[in-house]
């Protein structure tokens, strides 16, 4: 079987496991359990392989840590947590517990002490605030699960039935990372059935494949990338795997607003096979608490952040001398957070780095404040290129959104705008950036040279007298797909026609007369 076929046949199976299993539970509430029962199975077999592969390498060949005694077990808890970040007792890894689960009256119970375990298992470590809060979702006593403890219990078997019976393979030869697929397979998933809730946490695959690669256009590796509204972390994983996780050297940074979605996020990233100390995703709101002042800057910097949303603004005299703000002399509406975002993204990129960032197509032309920023980011020279892409791209809205790229080191004194609004393939209900899209875009972000109808190189100082309009339709001409007529020949056929109709007019009325004569 094939990587793809193995991809195939991964995601019919957590199809139809998502459709068996939910029942009463809704289906965006029930996320919570297959999201996190995935993660339970994918760190007890991470971390079990992790201490035999160390005991066979010793010459104890025949070592599984799922058969050992706890007691036995506890000698290595400590060197195991400084490794891993966290620890699990042999009896409570998945595939014991899921063992004893039919048997278990007390399975809600036994699950909610595993999982209180693995948590307090890093505290005071290093690790410990990467560790803190990842299985608060999982309500192992919810009445969601069943009006009883018995009804409960039965619910959570299946689960563990159906997440311990994923064709995964050991993690440790899981070079296709089924893992993070399945993870990501059941995040699209469940988005998409959440309406606008899904599209709050969750940005489609290729549109973070793009945003990635528009950031490392020149790069083999890259210091450190960061998204400060990183949601699922979609985005900032799929730097992972386009160059690799050992490409990007000191790691993911994120933070997120959302205690769930922050608690998805790094479970994510866990699931990725990401370490504890390879990623940073902090739980707060980044435009009044930002969490990485002693990391920035950052050479890579993608986000899809929410859209039009209330801040504080001039509220808060405070924040006109924040540095990420204070250089553009004026703060973002507070009705329209946009390009708070955005100010804060281009004081937290580096000199040589590069941002791309989703945006609601408004930040691009609306007037006040708003107009006064993009003038400041356009007489500086950091706007470098805007995307028009298509509509339907997003779980939650239908509106055709776009891209801003901004760089510190530019190279000319010019913006580039490019028409995609016509690059996608319509997949279900919705639109797709393939990869075929894709290429084309960054073709075009590479080359930065004028293509009829698709983009267009403007100077800076045209677009400030254009009253620093950003809109890729003011500079790129849609093509005319009018078909031509040629009025004289129209008028010839219509000449033609009328004589025509003369005559069959003629014709009826002498057959009229015919019948009548008769």
């Amino acid at each position: 079987m094939t990587k793809e076929q193995e991809r195939a046949e991964l995601h019919r199976t957590i199809w139809q496991i998502a459709n068996d299993l939910r029942g009463s539970v809704d289906g965006w509430d029930f996320k919570a359990y297959v999201l996190g029962m995935l993660f339970y199975r994918f760190i007890s077999e991470n971390l079990a392989d992790y201490i035999n592969k160390g005991e066979h390498e010793a010459g104890n060949p025949d070592f599984n840590y799922a058969d050992l005694a706890d007691e036995q077990a506890e000698y290595g808890r400590d060197d195991t947590v400084k490794e891993k970040g966290f620890y699990i007792l042999p009896s409570e890894l998945f595939v014991n517990v899921r063992k004893n689960a039919k048997t278990d009256e007390n399975l809600n119970e036994t699950l909610a002490r595993v999982f209180d375990n693995i948590e307090k298992s890093a505290i005071g470590t290093e690790s410990e605030d990467d560790l803190r809060g990842l299985f608060d979702d999982i309500d192992v006593n919810s009445n969601k699960l069943g009006a009883t403890v018995a009804k409960r219990n039965e619910k959570l078997v299946k689960i563990l039935d159906a997440i311990g019976d994923l064709k995964l393979g050991r993690v440790e030869d899981n070079t296709n990372d089924l893992f993070g697929d399945a993870y990501e397979y059941l995040m699209t998933m469940y988005a998409s059935s959440a309406g606008k809730s899904g599209g709050e946490f969750y940005t489609p695959q290729e549109v973070s494949e793009l945003l990635a690669k528009i950031t490392l256009v020149g790069r083999a590796e890259v210091n450190k990338v960061y998204d400060p509204a990183c949601g699922s972390g979609s985005l900032l994983l799929k730097f992972a795997k386009v160059l690799g996780r050992e490409k990007v050297r000191q790691g993911f940074f994120g933070q997120e607003i959302n205690i769930s979605t922050y608690n998805l996020c790094r479970i994510n990233m866990f699931l990725h096979n990401i370490n504890y100390e390879k990623f940073d995703i902090a739980h707060g709101d980044t435009l009044l608490e930002p969490k990485h002042w002693d990391d920035e800057p950052f050479d890579c910097i993608v986000s899809n952040p929410p859209y039009s949303i209330k801040w504080s603004g001039d509220d808060n005299p405070l924040l006109i001398n924040d540095p990420r703000f204070s250089p553009a002399g004026v703060l973002a509406p507070k009705s329209k957070a946009d390009l708070a975002f955005t100010m804060h993204m281009l004081s937290w990129l580096s000199t040589s780095g590069t941002a791309a960032i989703v945006e609601f197509p408004g930040v691009l032309y609306r007037g006040g404040a708003e107009q006064k920023i993009r003038k400041y980011l356009i007489d500086n020279n950091y706007v470098d290129t805007v995307f028009q892409l298509p509509p339907d791209l997003f779980f939650g809205t239908s509106i055709a959104t776009c891209i801003i790229v901004l760089k510190k080191s530019k190279k000319d004194n010019s913006i580039l705008f490019v028409d995609g609004s016509a690059e996608f393939v319509h997949e279900g209900n919705k639109n797709k950036l393939s990869a075929a899209n894709i290429d084309r875009l960054l073709t075009a972000f590479v080359e930065r040279q004028d293509a009829d109808h698709f983009c267009k190189l403007v100077p800076c100082e045209e677009v400030v007298a254009n009253d620093c309009n950003l809109s890729v339709s003011s500079y790129v001409e849609q093509e005319d797909t009018r078909e031509e007529v040629d009025i004289v020949e129209l008028n010839r056929s219509i000449a033609e026609i009328v004589a025509r109709q003369q005559v069959l007019r003629n014709e009826i009325d002498k057959i009229v007369a015919e019948l009548g004569g008769m």
